[in-house]
């Protein structure tokens, strides 16, 4: 990418409809995981109008009402207004969920079995994950997701209290344009903000709202220019929103969930999935790993990538990029990596302390950047220097 140029990222809110399915399947996780740590869930949700739709596999000793765990996930959200086809208390729910497979059990269990090649836990699935860390922001993460995830918490957090803009819904979107000159972050180009709203507001107060009242608050005003875009709802109107206008479907949104598009993505989702799934677990050690490098001073932006094998315990690759910005070489930082982090599957899930029901925390605003999560912490600065003195 050149020295001067122009990158884009979004984010969407709680109620957009591929959230919507996030965040039921991330209660559903956390459900089982309060009673049963040792719960194995593969766990997919798809609404559309006022029906949802969940499925997928899950063994679990947790006794729950799931119904109940649908319809307060959607509360939480917001859909409870009398004009939300979609409504918490109104929904259809269709439960397709079955037990795990016996097959996959056998590889993520930590017992001996015909034709696995060792007793420990493997992983749950073949595949590849990435994490990246960068000094864009105090997060250490790529500035132009961060940004667009601040403006959409603000508008939540201005939502839910209840006091100001009655007229705004759940379902809204963001994207911000951020302008490089040099290689260093100049300007924010243009942002873009789609939100539902009641039909007796109109686009002229919905506009000043968001721009002076959301977007202004939210970023930092050295990034903002009197020649900065606003797009506010710019169809003019956006009344039907949510599962009502829009089906949605669990894992739609894994950039919104990781870097914004700047750092590379494997392809698997997260929500919904036990940390016995490494497209969950795995992205989550990789992003602790990237941080922990960049907090370190090893580099200014790096790039972790792992791979494995399904019923496998140990990673069949693992490799370090940090873009020509290290201390010193790739090769060295990668050998401290592996010295000072364990990243089989039973490793990650120990290190970061996984069983623990905190995952709905991480379906809105991306699932890194977020200072309480485990993935988040700097705890392996002084190991990481000691290990390349």
């Amino acid at each position: 990418m050149g020295k001067n140029f122009i990158f884009s990222s979004e984010s969407v809110g709680e109620g957009h409809p591929d959230k919507v399915s996030d965040s039921i399947s991330d209660s559903i996780l956390d459900v089982c995981l309060q009673d049963d740590p040792k719960s194995r869930v593969a766990c997919e949700t798809l609404v559309k109008s006022n029906c949802v739709t969940i499925a997928g596999e899950i063994t679990t000793d947790s006794e729950f009402d799931y119904e109940n765990v649908v319809r307060e996930a959607i509360r939480d959200i917001g859909y409870v207004n009398d004009d939300d086809v979609f409504h918490a208390d109104k929904v259809f729910i269709t439960n397709q969920l079955t037990a795990q497979s016996t097959d996959i059990s056998q590889g993520v269990t930590a017992e001996a079995a015909a034709g696995k090649d060792t007793a420990e836990q493997g992983a749950g699935d073949q595949g590849i994950m990435f994490g990246y860390a960068c000094t864009e922001t105090e997060e250490l993460m790529p500035a132009p997701v961060m940004y667009a995830h601040r403006i959409l918490r603000k508008m939540a957090e201005i939502r839910h209290a209840g006091v100001e803009a009655k007229w705004l819904r759940p379902d809204c979107k963001s994207q911000v344009a951020l302008r490089y000159e040099n290689g260093r972050m100049a300007g924010i180009e243009n942002i873009v903000v789609s939100t539902q709203h009641a039909a007796s507001i109109d686009h002229p107060q919905i506009k000043d709202f968001v721009v002076n009242e959301v977007i202004k608050p939210a970023l930092p005003s050295d990034m903002l220019s009197d020649s900065t875009e606003y797009l506010v709802n710019p169809t003019g109107r956006f009344v039907t929103g949510g599962p009502q206008g829009d089906s949605g479907l669990t894992g739609r949104k894994i950039i919104v969930d990781t870097y914004g598009g700047w750092g590379r993505h494997g392809g698997g989702a997260f929500s919904g999935k036990d940390p016995s799934k490494v497209d969950r677990s795995a992205a989550y050690m990789c992003r602790w790993v990237a941080k922990n490098i960049v907090a370190a001073g090893l580099a200014s932006l790096v790039e972790l990538q792992v791979a494995y094998a399904i019923g496998h315990p140990r990673p069949t690759s693992i490799t370090v990029d940090t873009f020509g910005t290290g201390q010193c070489s790739d090769e060295q930082i990668e050998s401290a990596v592996q010295e000072v982090f364990g990243f089989k599957p039973a490793e990650i899930v120990e290190q970061l302390d996984l069983l623990r029901p905190i995952y709905r925390s991480t379906t809105n605003y991306g699932h890194f950047g977020k200072a309480d999560l485990p993935w988040e912490q700097t705890s392996k600065v002084d190991a990481l220097k000691s290990a390349l003195s």
